[in-house]
């Protein structure tokens, strides 16, 4: 039975902070009749104001199911550099307009090791010339790690955009064996899409 009132529990998010190598990440998320729904995972060093949006929230409750548990080990795991196969079921896609949404699901399917360009994603979705559209729908993934924007670059392999910071991106696809050259720009040997 769902402890809230009726309709209030997908209204009411909470707010888990986990410690990791990068520093603190934060999970909002909410209760359900129908489980749990991840809204938003935050980085370090990303805006204060994505969280401070749910400083009213409840902090580190008592966690629904195993499926929160596992995708707190498995956020831990990722940032120590492990291959970790996410659970897109529990993210709350749903909050996403359609285009972001066709971009984060493309951006999923990126296996570990792996990068695209922004390009490359806008044809894949068949929008070509939609690769400025599709940068824009990637900073704002509301859920990164588990949609794992950081595995895209500009199609000359600079680094481009992330919102914890160029140096954890680098330091991400560097943990998944992407190499760079001394220019700064990746080794794009391994290329999706």
């Amino acid at each position: 039975m769902d402890p809230y009132p009726e309709g209030q529990a997908a209204m009411m998010p909470e707010v888990i902070d986990i410690a990791t190598i990068f520093g603190p990440v934060h999970l909002i998320w909410t209760r359900s009749q129908s489980g749990p729904k991840v809204r938003r995972i935050v980085l370090p060093h990303d805006l204060p104001t994505s969280v401070a949006a749910f400083e009213d929230a409840p902090r580190d409750g008592e966690l629904p199911d195993d499926s929160i548990r596992a995708l707190i080990a498995g956020i831990r795991s990722f940032l120590q550099g492990n291959d970790v196969r996410f659970d897109i079921d529990l993210l709350d896609l749903d909050r996403c307009p359609l285009f972001q949404r066709r971009v984060l699901l493309a951006e999923f399917g990126i296996p570990r090791g792996y990068v695209s360009t922004y390009g490359r994603i806008a044809r894949h979705l068949d929008t070509p010339g939609a690769a400025r559209a599709v940068g824009n729908a990637l900073a704002r993934n509301p859920f990164p790690l588990v949609i794992p924007c950081h595995r895209v670059l500009r199609s000359d392999g600079r680094i481009g955009g992330f919102q914890a910071g160029l140096a954890m991106k680098r330091r991400l696809l560097e943990m998944e064996g992407v190499g760079f050259r001394e220019d700064g720009r990746a080794i794009m040997e391994r290329i999706w899409y």
